[in-house]
């Protein structure tokens, strides 16, 4: 099943998409919020939403699939071929930071820059949505249970925040609004196999990156499973799980400017689409 939010931003409805079809499920749940994904997929069934009442998208916004999640855990050099690029080893360890709620971006959201960026870089990841709670889970099977759905992410960050101005840690040049796209679909986890997706990235319809969950250091069900031994895991909650090799950083290609456009697609999830703005005042 797909699910979908469209509308102005901060006005979304939820939507499922079903063969070709949009379905305005305001019926069945007030949004793709906390909520719901604690009861999981199961609240929603194909009769049900062939119920609700068809409608038409195509004028309309995209919005996030994930209403406002509580939080958004980011998984960094989680491919060793893009930590070597980085010139950083492959971590025997997943290595976390954070980005903070108001990043969230619809997957076709134009983006307005952070002041004083030089070095704006691309990431695309396989994103993964919390359904039930997880917290000292016993295995990575058992996270499989935890696991509502995954979508398609792209980690814009401004490299100078993010290592010259840093203090240390990443966040600094991961946290302007709008640094994560999301969408435009969430997929439901009995539907999508997040073990060997094909990710890529183009800007300006020059290929960028090119490559396959397959080649994760730590898999999503290790990921959820090991942050639950440091952390609860809220339903709706987004981790995004590294992107590979052939951004910017890297030295191979230029970083964004104001008017390049950026897409980053995963086989079974779709494309997204962002437009590089005008530098905020």
């Amino acid at each position: 099943m797909e699910l979908m939010r469209v509308g102005p931003r901060g006005q979304e409805i939820p939507v499922v998409r079903l063969n070709g079809r949009h379905y305005d499920v305001r019926p069945l749940t007030g949004d793709f919020n906390a909520e719901f994904w604690a009861h999981g997929m199961n609240t929603l069934t194909t009769a049900q939403v062939k119920d609700c009442q068809e409608i038409n998208i195509d004028a309309r916004r995209i919005g996030a699939p994930v209403a406002q999640p509580g939080a958004i855990i980011c998984i960094g050099t989680n491919y060793a071929a893009h930590a070597a690029e980085a010139n950083l080893p492959t971590p025997t360890h997943p290595v976390v930071f954070l980005k903070t709620p108001n990043t969230v971006a619809g997957p076709y959201d134009e983006l307005e820059p952070p002041r004083r960026f030089s070095q704006l870089d691309w990431e695309v990841e396989l994103a993964v949505i919390i359904g039930r709670a997880a917290h000292n889970l016993d295995s990575p099977e058992q996270a499989r249970e935890h696991i509502a759905a995954y979508t398609v992410a792209n980690d814009l960050s401004e490299r100078v925040f993010q290592t010259q101005e840093s203090g240390g840690q990443w966040s600094k040049g991961k946290c302007f609004p709008g640094a994560l796209p999301l969408g435009p679909v969430a997929v439901s986890a009995d539907v999508f196999d997040p073990t060997n997706a094909r990710l890529t990235s183009h800007v300006n319809g020059e290929p960028r990156q090119d490559s396959s969950t397959a080649d994760m250091v730590f898999d999503v069900f290790h990921l959820v499973y090991d942050l639950s031994q440091y952390m609860r895991l809220e339903p709706g909650y987004v981790i995004a799980t590294g992107t590979p090799q052939g951004v910017a950083m890297s030295g191979q290609y230029p970083y964004l400017e104001s008017g390049d456009v950026v897409e980053v697609a995963i086989e079974g999830l779709g494309t997204q689409r962002t437009q590089i703005g005008i530098m905020a005042p």
